[in-house]
C-alpha cells in the first residue's frame, strides 16, 4: 500500500469519523455534547462511500477502515446501553473477520448465491427498502436505546413501542445476515478439509 492510500479524500473522512467518535466518547454522559458528535459520524458514514466512487478512489483500506469505525462506533455505544451489548459488538467483529478475510472489499456484492431474503438484504450495497431496514437497526437502534437511557426525550410509551420495535425488526434481520455470513464462512473454512 502507498501512503497516498492513506490520504485519500474518503479515508481522511474515515480519520476525522475517528476523532468524533473519541470527542463523543469523552462527553458520553452528556446527551447534548454526545448526539452532535456521535451523528455526525454516522452521518459521514454515508458520505466516504459517495465520495470514494465519485473521485475514483475506492480501495482496500478504505473499505477495511469503514468498516472498523462502523463496528467502533456501534460497539462503543452498544456496550455501554444494553446488559448483552458485548454480544452484539462481538457478533459484528466476528462478521468482519469472516466478510473481509473470504470476500475481500466486495463483501457487499458477494451474495448473488445467497438465501433470497439475505440477497434482498445486501441488494445494491443495502439501497433497498429492507436494507435500510437493516441499517437502521443497526445504527439507530442504539442510539434510540441511549436516547431513552438518559431521558434525551421522553416519547409516548406507544411511540416507544413502535420504534423500538421498527429498529428491533431492522437488527434481527441484520443478525440474520450476519450468522448467514458466519456460517458460509464456516462453509468455506471447512469445504478443503473434508478432503484430507
Amino acid at each position: 500500500m502507498t501512503s497516498r492510500v492513506l490520504l485519500y479524500w474518503p479515508n481522511v473522512i474515515g480519520y476525522v469519523r475517528i476523532c468524533l467518535l473519541f470527542g463523543a466518547w469523552a462527553f458520553y454522559e452528556s446527551p447534548s455534547a454526545f448526539l452532535p458528535l456521535y451523528s455526525s459520524s454516522i452521518l459521514l458514514d454515508a458520505v466516504d462511500g459517495w465520495v470514494a466512487r465519485r473521485l475514483q478512489q475506492v480501495s482496500r483500506f478504505g473499505a477495511w477502515l469503514d468498516v472498523v469505525i462502523d463496528n467502533l462506533s456501534r460497539g462503543m455505544i452498544w456496550t455501554q446501553v444494553c446488559q448483552v451489548g458485548w454480544l452484539v459488538s462481538s457478533l459484528e467483529w466476528c462478521v468482519f473477520v469472516c466478510n473481509h478475510s473470504s470476500r475481500g472489499e466486495h463483501w457487499k456484492n458477494s451474495f448473488s448465491s445467497s438465501p433470497r431474503i439475505i440477497q434482498t438484504i445486501m441488494s445494491n450495497g443495502f439501497r433497498s427498502p429492507l436494507g435500510l431496514l437493516v441499517v437502521s437497526g443497526l445504527h439507530l437502534l442504539p442510539l434510540w436505546f441511549y436516547c431513552l437511557q438518559l431521558h434525551v426525550f421522553q416519547p409516548q410509551f406507544w411511540i416507544q413501542l413502535q420504534v423500538s420495535g421498527l429498529l428491533l425488526l431492522g437488527r434481527g434481520l441484520a443478525c440474520l445476515a450476519e450468522v448467514w455470513c458466519i456460517w458460509t464462512h464456516i462453509t468455506f473454512l471447512t469445504k478443503d478439509e473434508e478432503k484430507m
